[in-house]
């Protein structure tokens, strides 16, 4: 796949042709633990399948700070590349990797010995604790293979190649599923061969998207005597970096506090929570993809300097948010049910209500996330990274409060309305800004 100049031609096909392979590469990464909760539930037990949910959250921070850095890193290499700054494309790529490698191994060993100290302050039950654990700490040591499939990735989609990382993310998928079925469905291992088969598809998926880029990407190639730090491009990378991995943290510590809320009310919601915060991901990622599309578009275009084009591309970008919209409503609304019985067997009836009440709510909420998604891309785009921590962190923060005030007299259903709460004020904040932005470019 050539790299793709976004500063010409039609701005809707950019946008579709890039997002299209983005949402379904992020839909195939995020079956790697949809396919591990739905074969724990129904092989191991509900027990693992709750097990799972409550060590997801901090998974989550670890994976989303870690995109953010290297979501940072790729708007840097975009703006290169629009600009045809071809020499401090390779730079960037080079300090994102080196600087990379020493902060995923850190990572990794830091998570894997606070797992068990983490879940007691979230107050995990005993009955699933030492489960928990377990599988959390083996996640964390697969963190220097997420970063690298994320680094990778993110220097193939800033020159416009949003397929490749697709195919070796489907491929990964693919092993993550076939080996979970041998050794847990058919083998009857327990939940360490689940957190194994996850870490083997991460390792996977970095492999071969390194491999890619030295035997077709010349632009991204790194020599011997090109692996060097730029100090000057390693301030500017954590800049935009560190608020982007705050931004992007936000969400799952958001999801962290919650699952605190959750946790006291018993194996049967900590099951059904992890249910539905799986196929609300599913849900979620095509408008954040489209959201890094739009990234991408007004990156490149703002480093070619063609303002018009980043507004009528933003434009383009909201509606196909807003169409998105539409489906995934329609998608929910029917087949509420039937999704919640992917992750346990029909037995657990209470768990499917549970599940299937909250979904009811949020198939409409779904809305708010697709605006705010689109909004977040534009200004991250435009370099304007404090903007996007901003809105986010006080979407996140009035989710958490208001889960804690709603939840005790609705139980799940609060937590819905607590989102539609955090997104609505987070429109009121970044859409005005919006304008205002726009005014002053003017001026």
């Amino acid at each position: 796949m050539a790299a793709v100049n976004m500063t010409e031609g039609n701005s809707t096909k950019h946008l579709i042709r890039y997002s299209v392979p983005l949402i379904l590469g992020n839909l195939f990464q995020l079956t790697y633990n949809a396919v591990d909760s739905m074969i724990a539930g129904r092989f191991i037990g509900k027990e693992a399948l709750a097990a799972e949910g409550t060590a997801s959250p901090v998974m989550n921070i670890i994976i989303l700070g870690i995109s953010g850095i290297c979501m940072g890193a790729s708007v840097l290499m975009s703006e290169f590349f629009g600009a045809k700054r071809y020499d401090e494309l390779k730079q960037e790529m080079a300090t994102t990797v080196l600087f990379g490698c020493w902060f995923s191994i850190l990572v990794a060993l830091v998570g894997a010995f606070a797992s068990s100290p983490l879940l007691r302050i979230l107050q995990v039950p005993e009955e699933i604790h030492d489960m928990a654990s377990i599988y959390l700490s083996i996640i964390f040591l697969g963190a220097p293979f997420t970063y690298f499939y994320n680094a990778i990735s993110a220097a193939l989609k800033s020159v416009g190649d949003s397929k490749t990382p697709l195919r070796f993310l489907a491929f990964s998928a693919v092993l993550n599923a076939v080996l979970d079925l041998i050794f847990i469905g058919l083998l009857g291992f327990g939940i360490v061969c689940s957190a194994m088969t996850t870490v083997i598809a991460e390792a996977a998926s970095a492999l071969l998207c390194i491999a890619y880029v030295y035997k077709k990407i010349p632009l991204l190639q790194l020599r011997r005597g090109e692996f060097q730090l730029n100090p000057a491009l390693l301030r500017q990378t954590l800049r935009y970096g560190s608020i982007t991995a705050l931004q992007q943290s936000c969400q799952p510590i958001g999801k962290l506090l919650i699952q605190g809320a959750i946790n006291p009310m018993g194996v049967d919601i900590i099951a059904a929570f992890n249910a539905v915060n799986r196929i609300d991901d599913y849900a979620f990622t095509p408008e954040q993809s489209i959201s890094h599309g739009i990234t991408t578009f007004v990156a490149q275009n703002r480093g070619a300097r063609k303002q018009e084009r980043i507004r009528s591309g933003f434009r383009q970008g909201l509606l196909l948010e807003f169409c998105y919209w539409v489906l995934i409503f329609s998608i929910i609304t029917i087949g509420k049910r039937p999704f919640m019985s992917l992750f346990v067997t029909e037995g657990n009836t209470a768990i499917i209500e549970l599940g299937s009440s909250y979904l009811t709510l949020m198939a409409v909420f779904y809305l708010f996330p697709a605006f705010t998604n689109g909004i977040q891309g534009f200004f991250r785009g435009m370099g304007k990274m404090s903007v996007t921590l901003l809105g986010t962190f006080i979407q996140t923060s009035l989710r958490v409060i208001f889960v804690y005030l709603l939840t005790p007299h609705l139980g799940m259903r609060g937590v819905a309305f607590s989102c539609a709460i955090g997104w609505s004020v987070m429109l009121l904040v970044e859409v005005p800004y919006y304008f205002f932005f726009w005014h002053k470019q003017k001026n």
